[in-house]
């Protein structure tokens, strides 16, 4: 039976590989459609593509400015709008966060902001952070936040 899964290309689809090297009859003998000498007929060679042929590259000429801090933590967003899915008097952790989809990572920081009407009530949330409207909100339903140090 045909299925999607053993679907043959048609007669003449596929072509060949050029088999470089492979003598003169080939066509592509000897240098194998390099030329002779040169960076471009090494093994391995060739100029990467941001090369400028020698000139000064483009992210040397270009001042540097600002300053990275390597010790920034980066929290996982969380809304109110979407913890509506849960039920009432739900208790909310990172890991239930991550099962329902709404972080990525269940190892890294969540801060819950207050964007959008909490439906469901007594939610006991625990989070890395939380903004001072999304306290209220939650406290305001009969729920609770606790924000680990």
């Amino acid at each position: 039976m045909l299925k999607l899964n053993n679907i043959g290309a048609p007669k003449g689809a596929n072509r060949d590989t050029k088999r470089r090297g492979r003598g003169p009859g080939s066509g592509q003998g000897k240098t194998g459609g390099r030329g002779h000498k040169g960076q471009k007929a090494r093994s391995g060679g060739g100029i990467p593509p941001w090369f400028e042929g020698g000139q000064m590259p483009l992210n040397r000429r270009l001042p540097k400015r600002g300053f990275t801090n390597i010790f920034r933590k980066t929290f996982q967003l969380v809304n109110l709008e979407q913890l509506n899915r849960f039920a009432e008097g739900f208790e909310i952790d990172i890991a239930v966060l991550a099962d329902a989809g709404l972080v990525k990572y269940a190892d890294r920081p969540v801060k819950l902001l207050g964007r959008g009407e909490l439906e469901t009530k007594n939610l006991k949330i625990t989070v890395d952070k939380a903004s001072a409207s999304a306290i209220s909100a939650v406290e305001a339903t009969g729920g609770s936040v606790v924000v680990k140090a």
